[in-house]
C-alpha cells in the first residue's frame, strides 16, 4: 500500500473516532439538560401561591404582566394621598391587582356629601376618618395585603418621612399647594408622581418626575394667583368623572411598576365626559431652569407651600383675603339691616344653577361671571342702576365668601368716587349664614 493511501486510512479512521466522540458528548450534554429541568424549580407557578394564582390569573395569563410581573406587584408599595373621589377607585384597584402595600394618606372624615363620586365609602362611614374607611374595605376586599392609613394632613414636616416608605405615589388631592408639596417630595426622594385631576364633567392625569420626564415645576414653576384657581367643591364634578381618572391612576401606576413603557411621562391625557372623548398632549421636556429637579438645585428641602401658593393646602373652604375688613361685613349684621329694612340692594353672585338651588329671600341673582368679563354689559347695566336709583348699601354674597369679595371689589373700582354707595361683601357667604342665622337654610 502507498504513503498516500495510508494516510488516508488513518484521517478516515481518526474521523469516525472524532464523529463517535462528538455523539456520545451530544447524548451526554442532553442528559445534563434534562436533568437540570427536572431538579429545578417550576419558575412559573412556585413563586405564587395557590390562592395567588386563582386570584390574579386574569391578569397574570397576560404577556405583558405574566409571573414576574405579578411579583412585582406583590412585592410593591403605593402611596395614595386623597381618600377621596380620586383616591378611592384607585384604592381599590390597585388593592383587586395585588399591591402588596398601599398608604393612605387624609386629613379628612366621610360626609354626606362625599359619597355620590367617594365610591368607597358608605352611609355607615359618615364621620369616620376617610383613611381608616379604606382600609376597612380594603380589608374586605383582599385580606392579604397591608393597608396603611396616615389620618394626617401631609405638610413639609411629614411628607419625605412618609414618602420615604413607597415606590410611586399617586396624588388624588384637589388643591394647588399639595400638588407642589407632592412634586418636590417625590424628586427628593427620586420617586414617580402618578397627578389626577378632576372638575366638573373634565378629567386630567400625567406622571411627573419618570423616566426623564417633566416635574410638575418644570410646567408650573409659579403657582396661579388664588382667586383663580376652582376646586370641586366650588365647580362641582360628576362622580363618573372621578372613577375613570381615579382608575387611570390606578393603571398608570400598574404599568409603571410591571415595567411597561408606554405610561403618560412626558403626556397629558384629556379626558371630555360631554363628548366622551380622550386625547394625548406632549408636555414640554424637563426644564434646564426648574428650581428643583434641574442641577444645580435651587430649592434643596421642603418649603412653606401654603406660603408659596397663598392658599391652604386643603379642598375644604378656601378663604381669600381681596378686601378690606372695612368693606366686610358679617352675616350678623346683614341679618340685622334686614330685619330693620334698611334700604340695600342684596346681589347673589352664584351661578344660575346654584342660585336656582336655593336663594335669600329679596336677592338678586348677577353670576360671577360678569365681574369677570371686562365687556360685560349686565355689569355696566348695574352699575348704572345703582348710580341712577342711588342705592345707600349693597351687599354681594356667594358660598363660602370667596366670589362675593371679587365681585364686590370690581363694584367698587367702577363706582364713581362721588357716589355714595356703599358696597360690602358678606363673610362667610350663606355657608355663614347657615351656620349663624338660619340652620334650615341648606348648605351644599
Amino acid at each position: 500500500m502507498s504513503t498516500n493511501a495510508t494516510n488516508i486510512k488513518d484521517l478516515e479512521n481518526e474521523i469516525e473516532a472524532l464523529s463517535a466522540t462528538l455523539e456520545t458528548k451530544k447524548e451526554e450534554l442532553q442528559r445534563l439538560r434534562e436533568s437540570e429541568k427536572q431538579s429545578a424549580p417550576a419558575v412559573n407557578t412556585s413563586l405564587l401561591t395557590n390562592s395567588e394564582i386563582s386570584r390574579f390569573s386574569r391578569q397574570i395569563i397576560l404577556p405583558e404582566i405574566g409571573v414576574k410581573g405579578q411579583i412585582a406587584l406583590r412585592n410593591a408599595n403605593v402611596l395614595i394621598v386623597g381618600a377621596g373621589g380620586l383616591g378611592c377607585p384607585s384604592a381599590l384597584y390597585l388593592c383587586g391587582a395585588g399591591i402588596g402595600h398601599i398608604g393612605i394618606v387624609d386629613y379628612d372624615t366621610v360626609e354626606l356629601n362625599n359619597l355620590h363620586r367617594q365610591i368607597v365609602h358608605q352611609e355607615q362611614s359618615i364621620g369616620i376618618p376617610k383613611s381608616v374607611s379604606i382600609k376597612e374595605h380594603l380589608a374586605k376586599l383582599n385580606s392579604s395585603i397591608k393597608v396603611t392609613a396616615y389620618q394626617e394632613q401631609l405638610n413639609s414636616q411629614n411628607a419625605l418621612e412618609i414618602t420615604q416608605n413607597y415606590d410611586i405615589v399617586l396624588d388624588a388631592t384637589d388643591n394647588v399647594a399639595t400638588r407642589y408639596l407632592l412634586n418636590d417630595a417625590c424628586v427628593f426622594g427620586a420617586k414617580p408622581l402618578v397627578s389626577g385631576s378632576a372638575l366638573q364633567f373634565e378629567g386630567q392625569l400625567t406622571v411627573y418626575n419618570y423616566r426623564n420626564g417633566p416635574c410638575y415645576r418644570c410646567l408650573f414653576p409659579k403657582p396661579p394667583p388664588p382667586e383663580t384657581v376652582m376646586n370641586c367643591g366650588d365647580g362641582g364634578v360628576i362622580g363618573a368623572i372621578t372613577g375613570i381618572i381615579g382608575t387611570l391612576q390606578a393603571l398608570e401606576a400598574i404599568k409603571i411598576i410591571t415595567g411597561i413603557e408606554t405610561t403618560l411621562s412626558g403626556r397629558l391625557l384629556l379626558f371630555d365626559g360631554i363628548n366622551s372623548t380622550f386625547r394625548n398632549v406632549k408636555l414640554r421636556r424637563k426644564s434646564v431652569n426648574c428650581e428643583v429637579c434641574a442641577e444645580p438645585r435651587k430649592i434643596t428641602s421642603l418649603i412653606d407651600y401654603e406660603q408659596f401658593c397663598g392658599m391652604k393646602a386643603s379642598d375644604k373652604d378656601m378663604k381669600l383675603e381681596i378686601l378690606p375688613q372695612n368693606q366686610r361685613v358679617s352675616v350678623q349684621i346683614l341679618n340685622e339691616r334686614r330685619q330693620n329694612n334698611d334700604r340695600h340692594l342684596l346681589i347673589d353672585v352664584r351661578s344660575e344653577n346654584e342660585y336656582e338651588i336655593c336663594q335669600l329671600n329679596r336677592s338678586e341673582n348677577y353670576p360671577i361671571k360678569i365681574f369677570q368679563d371686562e365687556n360685560s354689559i349686565s355689569r355696566k347695566a348695574l352699575v348704572d342702576r345703582i348710580k341712577g336709583e342711588k342705592i345707600p348699601q349693597v351687599y354681594v354674597i356667594c358660598r363660602r365668601g370667596n366670589d362675593s369679595q371679587i365681585a364686590a371689589k370690581k363694584l367698587i373700582e367702577e363706582l364713581d368716587e362721588s357716589t355714595a354707595t356703599k358696597v360690602h361683601d358678606i363673610i362667610g357667604g350663606l355657608h355663614a349664614w347657615t351656620h349663624h342665622i338660619d340652620t334650615n337654610f341648606p348648605k351644599y
